[in-house]
C-alpha cells in the first residue's frame, strides 16, 4: 500500500513539474511574443520632405534628417505637384511606358533604375539616365534622382511611408535643409531640433 501510495505521489509530482515546464515554456513563448510586438512597435517613423524650391529630399527617421539628396523637379510648364501622398508601388528596373511605346529597363530608360509610386496617380520619386538634370527644373512633374542616390533611398523605404512635397519653403523646410549652414529659429525663438546626419553631394 505504501508503495502504491508512493509511487502516486512520484507520479503526481512529476505531472506538476511538467505542467509547470509547460506553462513556463508558454509564458516565455507569450513574453518573446510580445516583445516581437514591442519590437514592430519601436520601428522607425519614416517620412520623406521634398523642398521643390531647394530641389533636395530628405529622409526622416522619427523626425530626425537621416540624409538629403539633390533632386530635379517639374518644369515651368510641367510643375512638380505639392501635397501630402503616400508611397503606393516600389518597383526595381522599372519599364517606362509612353503612348504606344514602352522602354525597356536599361541604360535609355528616363526613369532609371528605381521607381517609388505616389499615391497620386502619375507621380513618383524616380532615377535617371541623364544626371546632369538633377539640380535643375527638368522633369514633367516628377521627382528625380540620381540612380545611385535613389536606390540608396529605394532600400530605406517601403509601401505606406508619407511623402510630402512642398512648394514653398517654411520655417520647418528651412531647419531640415539649411540646418548645417545657418539655424532657422521657430516662431518662439527656439532653434528647431532638426539634426542632419549626412548629405548627399
Amino acid at each position: 500500500m505504501d508503495r502504491r501510495k508512493r509511487t502516486h505521489g512520484i507520479a503526481a509530482m512529476t505531472a506538476v513539474m511538467i505542467l509547470t515546464a509547460h506553462g513556463t515554456l508558454a509564458e516565455e513563448k507569450l513574453a518573446r511574443l510580445s516583445a516581437g510586438r514591442e519590437k514592430n512597435k519601436a520601428e522607425p517613423v519614416r517620412q520623406i520632405v521634398i523642398s521643390i524650391p531647394d530641389r533636395k529630399l530628405a529622409l526622416l527617421e522619427d523626425g530626425v534628417v537621416v540624409k538629403i539628396w539633390r533632386t530635379a523637379v517639374g518644369t515651368v510648364s510641367t510643375p512638380t505637384p505639392g501635397g501630402t501622398y503616400k508611397i503606393v508601388n516600389r518597383v526595381s528596373n522599372p519599364s517606362y511606358y509612353l503612348p504606344g511605346k514602352v522602354i525597356a529597363a536599361g541604360p535609355s530608360n528616363p526613369v532609371g533604375t528605381r521607381w517609388l509610386g505616389l499615391s497620386l496617380k502619375g507621380f513618383g520619386i524616380h532615377g535617371t539616365n541623364n544626371p546632369s538634370s538633377i539640380g535643375r527644373k527638368a522633369s514633367h512633374g516628377c521627382v528625380r534622382m540620381k540612380n545611385r542616390d535613389v536606390e540608396e533611398l529605394f532600400d530605406l523605404v517601403r509601401v505606406g511611408d508619407v511623402v510630402e512635397l512642398h512648394r514653398e519653403r517654411d520655417e520647418r523646410l528651412s531647419a531640415i535643409f539649411h540646418a548645417g549652414r545657418q539655424p532657422s529659429l521657430v516662431p518662439d525663438g527656439k532653434t528647431p531640433p532638426v539634426v542632419v546626419l549626412a548629405e548627399a553631394r
